[in-house]
């Protein structure tokens, strides 16, 4: 008989959170047009010493750029310890990879909004993240 499926959030929490605003205060008073915003995303895993518990951590860091000044740098780790038990090793990655970053996102917008209004900056909220695509296509950069 083949295990039961289980797929439980133990933890949420934010495992690191960071902002910088170098030009600030000057840069409320000459920026006269919206920042350029560039995001960056990673995911990170590993197993922890219990049997089937995992640790998942999604690292954004939203940069924004006004005339080729950083306006701000916020950067936040959100994580999740979850257990993962009766999936097939082939799914195991998508679990990982895409189902536990889909619960950590809205966490991770949320704190990165936070940060870059308490900044003083107008709110930022990121667009959803298709995170299937994302695994897709970095296992077509891996297998080529």
């Amino acid at each position: 008989m083949a295990e039961e499926v289980q797929f439980e959030i133990r933890k949420l929490y934010l495992k690191d959170a960071s902002l910088e605003s170098p030009q600030a205060p000057e840069v409320f008073i000459s920026m006269d047009t919206s920042p350029e915003i560039n995001i960056d995303l990673n995911i990170e895993q590993r197993t922890l010493s219990e049997d089937n518990y995992y640790e998942v951590v999604l690292k954004i860091s939203a940069e924004a750029k006004h005339e080729e000044k950083v306006v701000f740098l916020c950067e936040v780790q959100q994580a999740g310890v979850f257990v993962i038990a009766g999936v097939p090793d082939d799914e195991l990655d998508l679990a990982l990879n895409i189902a536990c970053p889909n619960v950590l996102l809205p966490f991770a917008r949320e704190a990165i909004s936070d940060l870059v209004t308490k900044a003083g900056f107008p709110q930022l909220l990121l667009s959803p993240i298709n995170f299937e695509a994302l695994f897709q296509q970095q296992n077509k950069k891996a297998a080529h």
